[in-house]
Protein backbone atom coordinates (compact mmCIF):
# COMPACT_ATOMS: atom_id res chain seq x y z
CA UNK A 1 0.00 0.00 0.00
CA UNK A 2 2.71 2.47 0.96
CA UNK A 3 4.63 1.87 -2.47
CA UNK A 4 1.30 3.16 -4.78
CA UNK A 5 0.61 5.83 -1.89
CA UNK A 6 4.18 7.31 -2.82
CA UNK A 7 3.45 7.13 -6.48
CA UNK A 8 0.30 9.12 -6.02
CA UNK A 9 2.39 11.40 -4.36
CA UNK A 10 4.53 11.80 -6.93
CA UNK A 11 1.93 12.52 -9.52
CA UNK A 12 0.77 15.00 -7.42
CA UNK A 13 3.59 16.95 -7.18
CA UNK A 14 4.92 16.29 -11.21
CA UNK A 15 1.29 17.28 -12.03
CA UNK A 16 1.13 20.51 -10.07
CA UNK A 17 5.14 21.64 -10.85
CA UNK A 18 4.88 21.06 -15.01
CA UNK A 19 1.89 23.84 -14.89
CA UNK A 20 4.26 26.23 -12.82
CA UNK A 21 7.09 25.17 -15.52
CA UNK A 22 5.21 25.54 -18.49
CA UNK A 23 4.08 29.48 -17.64
CA UNK A 24 8.12 29.85 -16.18
CA UNK A 25 9.69 28.47 -19.51
CA UNK A 26 7.20 30.79 -21.39
CA UNK A 27 8.26 33.96 -18.89
CA UNK A 28 11.97 33.06 -19.07
CA UNK A 29 11.85 32.12 -23.05
CA UNK A 30 14.24 29.15 -21.56
CA UNK A 31 13.68 25.82 -23.97
CA UNK A 32 15.33 23.86 -20.99
CA UNK A 33 12.48 24.99 -18.80
CA UNK A 34 10.04 24.20 -21.44
CA UNK A 35 11.69 20.99 -22.24
CA UNK A 36 11.12 19.79 -18.94
CA UNK A 37 7.94 21.19 -18.36
CA UNK A 38 6.79 18.79 -21.49
CA UNK A 39 9.20 16.51 -19.75
CA UNK A 40 7.50 16.50 -16.27
CA UNK A 41 4.02 16.68 -17.93
CA UNK A 42 4.43 13.46 -19.42
CA UNK A 43 5.94 12.18 -16.43
CA UNK A 44 3.06 13.12 -14.28
CA UNK A 45 0.48 11.36 -16.77
CA UNK A 46 3.12 8.25 -16.99
CA UNK A 47 3.28 8.21 -13.07
CA UNK A 48 -0.38 8.14 -12.71
CA UNK A 49 -0.85 5.06 -15.46
CA UNK A 50 2.08 3.78 -12.79
CA UNK A 51 -0.60 4.34 -9.69
CA UNK A 52 -3.38 2.50 -11.47
CA UNK A 53 -1.51 -0.09 -12.67
CA UNK A 54 0.88 -0.34 -9.06
CA UNK A 55 -2.65 -0.65 -7.09
CA UNK A 56 -3.91 -3.38 -9.70
CA UNK A 57 -0.58 -5.15 -9.03
CA UNK A 58 -1.53 -5.76 -5.64
CA UNK A 59 -4.46 -7.85 -6.38
CA UNK A 60 -4.39 -11.59 -5.38
CA UNK A 61 -4.14 -14.64 -7.76
CA UNK A 62 -7.57 -15.49 -9.25
CA UNK A 63 -8.46 -18.53 -11.85
CA UNK A 64 -7.43 -16.08 -14.91
CA UNK A 65 -4.25 -14.85 -12.67
CA UNK A 66 -2.78 -17.63 -11.12
CA UNK A 67 -0.09 -16.27 -10.26
CA UNK A 68 -1.94 -13.06 -9.13
CA UNK A 69 -1.48 -9.52 -10.91
CA UNK A 70 1.83 -8.96 -10.04
CA UNK A 71 3.23 -7.87 -13.69
CA UNK A 72 1.24 -5.15 -13.84
CA UNK A 73 3.54 -3.36 -11.81
CA UNK A 74 6.04 -4.40 -15.10
CA UNK A 75 3.78 -3.35 -17.35
CA UNK A 76 3.41 0.34 -15.61
CA UNK A 77 7.32 0.78 -15.90
CA UNK A 78 7.54 -0.31 -19.39
CA UNK A 79 4.84 2.32 -19.91
CA UNK A 80 6.46 4.79 -17.94
CA UNK A 81 9.93 3.97 -19.64
CA UNK A 82 8.83 4.18 -22.93
CA UNK A 83 6.88 7.81 -22.58
CA UNK A 84 10.35 8.98 -20.75
CA UNK A 85 12.18 8.08 -23.71
CA UNK A 86 9.84 9.45 -26.42
CA UNK A 87 9.89 12.44 -24.54
CA UNK A 88 13.46 12.56 -23.96
CA UNK A 89 14.24 12.14 -28.05
CA UNK A 90 11.56 15.22 -28.71
CA UNK A 91 13.36 17.58 -26.06
CA UNK A 92 16.74 16.94 -27.98
CA UNK A 93 15.57 17.82 -31.36
CA UNK A 94 13.83 21.23 -30.14
CA UNK A 95 17.04 21.99 -27.89
CA UNK A 96 18.93 21.06 -31.18
CA UNK A 97 17.29 23.17 -33.58
CA UNK A 98 17.30 26.50 -30.33
CA UNK A 99 20.99 25.74 -30.46
CA UNK A 100 21.28 27.14 -33.94
CA UNK A 101 18.56 30.14 -33.61
CA UNK A 102 19.29 31.34 -29.75
CA UNK A 103 16.98 33.58 -28.35
CA UNK A 104 17.37 36.22 -25.14
CA UNK A 105 16.58 34.23 -21.60
CA UNK A 106 15.23 35.20 -18.71
CA UNK A 107 18.06 34.03 -16.92
CA UNK A 108 16.50 35.71 -12.89
CA UNK A 109 13.27 33.48 -14.00
CA UNK A 110 15.50 30.91 -14.74
CA UNK A 111 17.28 30.76 -11.15
CA UNK A 112 13.90 31.11 -9.10
CA UNK A 113 12.25 28.34 -11.10
CA UNK A 114 15.48 26.15 -10.77
CA UNK A 115 15.50 26.51 -7.11
CA UNK A 116 11.71 25.93 -6.95
CA UNK A 117 12.29 22.38 -8.79
CA UNK A 118 14.87 21.11 -6.75
CA UNK A 119 12.57 21.26 -4.18
CA UNK A 120 9.39 20.16 -5.72
CA UNK A 121 11.31 16.90 -7.28
CA UNK A 122 13.61 16.62 -3.50
CA UNK A 123 10.45 15.93 -1.87
CA UNK A 124 9.01 13.18 -4.66
CA UNK A 125 12.06 11.42 -5.10
CA UNK A 126 12.03 11.50 -1.09
CA UNK A 127 8.46 10.18 -1.27
CA UNK A 128 9.13 7.15 -3.44
CA UNK A 129 12.21 6.36 -2.14
CA UNK A 130 10.96 3.35 -0.24
CA UNK A 131 8.88 0.11 -1.97
CA UNK A 132 10.16 -2.97 -3.88
CA UNK A 133 8.42 -2.71 -7.07
CA UNK A 134 10.66 -2.39 -10.69
CA UNK A 135 7.50 0.31 -11.07
CA UNK A 136 8.01 2.40 -7.91
CA UNK A 137 12.02 2.25 -8.65
CA UNK A 138 11.62 3.70 -12.43
CA UNK A 139 9.19 6.46 -10.34
CA UNK A 140 12.05 7.46 -8.22
CA UNK A 141 14.58 7.30 -10.92
CA UNK A 142 12.27 10.17 -13.03
CA UNK A 143 12.22 12.22 -9.55
CA UNK A 144 16.40 12.00 -9.15
CA UNK A 145 16.70 12.59 -12.29
CA UNK A 146 14.62 15.55 -11.98
CA UNK A 147 16.27 17.20 -8.90
CA UNK A 148 19.89 16.76 -11.09
CA UNK A 149 18.28 18.45 -14.44
CA UNK A 150 17.39 20.97 -12.01
CA UNK A 151 20.59 21.22 -10.54
CA UNK A 152 22.20 21.61 -13.97
CA UNK A 153 19.64 24.28 -14.64
CA UNK A 154 20.44 26.23 -11.36
CA UNK A 155 24.07 26.27 -12.45
CA UNK A 156 23.36 26.70 -16.59
CA UNK A 157 21.35 30.17 -15.15
CA UNK A 158 23.56 31.29 -13.24
CA UNK A 159 26.67 30.86 -16.14
CA UNK A 160 23.89 32.71 -18.35
CA UNK A 161 24.08 35.73 -15.96
CA UNK A 162 27.31 35.75 -15.99
CA UNK A 163 28.70 35.50 -19.07
CA UNK A 164 25.83 35.94 -21.23
CA UNK A 165 26.38 32.78 -23.25
CA UNK A 166 22.61 31.99 -24.17
CA UNK A 167 23.38 28.60 -26.10
CA UNK A 168 23.94 27.01 -22.64
CA UNK A 169 20.23 26.61 -22.04
CA UNK A 170 19.99 24.51 -25.08
CA UNK A 171 23.01 22.73 -24.38
CA UNK A 172 22.13 22.15 -20.90
CA UNK A 173 18.62 20.60 -22.00
CA UNK A 174 20.04 18.25 -24.54
CA UNK A 175 22.36 17.40 -21.58
CA UNK A 176 19.98 16.62 -19.50
CA UNK A 177 17.97 14.53 -21.67
CA UNK A 178 21.13 12.35 -23.13
CA UNK A 179 21.32 11.54 -19.63
CA UNK A 180 17.89 10.65 -18.69
CA UNK A 181 17.62 8.95 -22.11
CA UNK A 182 20.58 6.68 -21.00
CA UNK A 183 19.26 5.75 -17.52
CA UNK A 184 15.73 5.29 -19.49
CA UNK A 185 17.09 2.44 -21.57
CA UNK A 186 19.41 0.99 -19.28
CA UNK A 187 15.47 0.17 -17.33
CA UNK A 188 13.70 -0.71 -20.71
CA UNK A 189 16.41 -3.60 -20.96
CA UNK A 190 15.47 -5.35 -17.18
CA UNK A 191 11.47 -4.41 -18.14
CA UNK A 192 12.27 -6.24 -21.58
CA UNK A 193 14.33 -9.30 -19.93
CA UNK A 194 11.28 -9.78 -17.47
CA UNK A 195 8.49 -9.89 -20.10
CA UNK A 196 11.02 -12.09 -22.16
CA UNK A 197 11.46 -14.63 -19.08
CA UNK A 198 14.85 -14.13 -19.00
CA UNK A 199 17.13 -16.47 -16.51
CA UNK A 200 17.66 -13.35 -13.69
CA UNK A 201 21.22 -11.99 -13.20
CA UNK A 202 21.78 -13.22 -10.06
CA UNK A 203 20.53 -16.97 -10.66
CA UNK A 204 23.47 -19.27 -11.91
CA UNK A 205 21.41 -22.23 -13.03
CA UNK A 206 24.64 -24.15 -13.45
CA UNK A 207 25.77 -23.50 -10.28
CA UNK A 208 22.35 -24.28 -9.12
CA UNK A 209 22.28 -27.46 -10.68
CA UNK A 210 25.89 -28.52 -9.05
CA UNK A 211 24.75 -27.74 -5.35
CA UNK A 212 21.65 -30.02 -5.65
CA UNK A 213 23.41 -33.04 -7.54
CA UNK A 214 25.90 -32.76 -4.45
CA UNK A 215 23.15 -34.88 -2.13
CA UNK A 216 23.51 -38.36 -2.84
CA UNK A 217 20.01 -39.34 -3.21
CA UNK A 218 19.84 -36.97 -5.75
CA UNK A 219 20.97 -38.81 -9.33
CA UNK A 220 20.28 -35.77 -11.51
CA UNK A 221 18.68 -32.92 -12.30
CA UNK A 222 17.54 -31.24 -15.90
CA UNK A 223 15.25 -29.78 -17.87
CA UNK A 224 15.44 -26.53 -15.14
CA UNK A 225 13.62 -23.06 -16.19
CA UNK A 226 13.89 -19.89 -13.76
CA UNK A 227 12.28 -16.97 -14.23
CA UNK A 228 11.11 -13.53 -12.13
CA UNK A 229 7.35 -12.52 -12.04
CA UNK A 230 8.38 -8.80 -10.87
CA UNK A 231 12.10 -8.68 -10.68
CA UNK A 232 12.35 -9.83 -7.06
CA UNK A 233 10.23 -12.89 -6.95
CA UNK A 234 12.00 -15.84 -8.76
CA UNK A 235 10.35 -18.93 -9.90
CA UNK A 236 11.69 -22.15 -11.03
CA UNK A 237 10.39 -25.81 -12.25
CA UNK A 238 13.08 -28.11 -12.30
CA UNK A 239 13.39 -32.49 -13.25
CA UNK A 240 14.56 -34.53 -10.24
CA UNK A 241 15.64 -37.87 -11.16
CA UNK A 242 15.52 -39.79 -7.46
CA UNK A 243 14.84 -43.09 -5.91
CA UNK A 244 14.00 -41.22 -2.63
CA UNK A 245 11.81 -38.54 -3.71
CA UNK A 246 9.75 -37.63 -0.37
CA UNK A 247 13.08 -37.56 1.29
CA UNK A 248 14.62 -34.27 -0.62
CA UNK A 249 11.83 -32.23 -1.67
CA UNK A 250 12.14 -30.28 1.51
CA UNK A 251 15.91 -30.48 0.74
CA UNK A 252 15.58 -28.89 -2.08
CA UNK A 253 13.37 -26.42 -1.61
CA UNK A 254 15.17 -24.76 1.17
CA UNK A 255 18.34 -25.10 -0.72
CA UNK A 256 16.37 -22.89 -3.39
CA UNK A 257 15.78 -20.71 -0.97
CA UNK A 258 19.31 -19.84 -0.30
CA UNK A 259 19.24 -18.99 -4.70
CA UNK A 260 16.78 -16.50 -4.29
CA UNK A 261 14.29 -18.57 -5.72
CA UNK A 262 10.98 -18.41 -3.70
CA UNK A 263 8.71 -20.77 -5.31
CA UNK A 264 9.31 -24.09 -6.65
CA UNK A 265 7.88 -26.82 -8.73
CA UNK A 266 10.06 -30.31 -8.81
CA UNK A 267 9.11 -32.99 -11.14
CA UNK A 268 10.75 -35.76 -9.43
CA UNK A 269 11.42 -39.11 -12.04
CA UNK A 270 12.69 -42.60 -11.41
CA UNK A 271 16.10 -43.54 -12.66
CA UNK A 272 14.94 -46.06 -15.36
CA UNK A 273 12.26 -43.19 -16.28
CA UNK A 274 12.63 -41.64 -19.76
CA UNK A 275 11.75 -37.84 -19.89
CA UNK A 276 9.29 -37.18 -22.10
CA UNK A 277 10.22 -33.43 -22.65
CA UNK A 278 11.28 -32.61 -25.85
CA UNK A 279 15.15 -30.68 -25.08
CA UNK A 280 14.88 -32.41 -21.44
CA UNK A 281 18.42 -32.17 -20.20
CA UNK A 282 18.84 -28.42 -20.35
Amino acid sequence: MKTDKNIFVAFFLNISFSIIELFGGLFTNSIAILSDAIHDFVDALSIGISYFLEKKSKKEPDNIYTYGYIRYSILGALITTVILITGSIFVIINALIRLFNPVTINYDGMLILSIIGIIFNLLAAYMTKEGDSLNQKSVNLHMLEDVFGWIVVLIGSLLIKLFDIVYIDSLMSIFISIYILFHALHNLSKVIDLFLIKVPKNIDIDKIKKHLENNTDIIEIHHIHVWSIDGYNNYATLHVVSNNPEKIKKFIKKELLKFNISHSTIEFEKEEEKCLEKNCRL
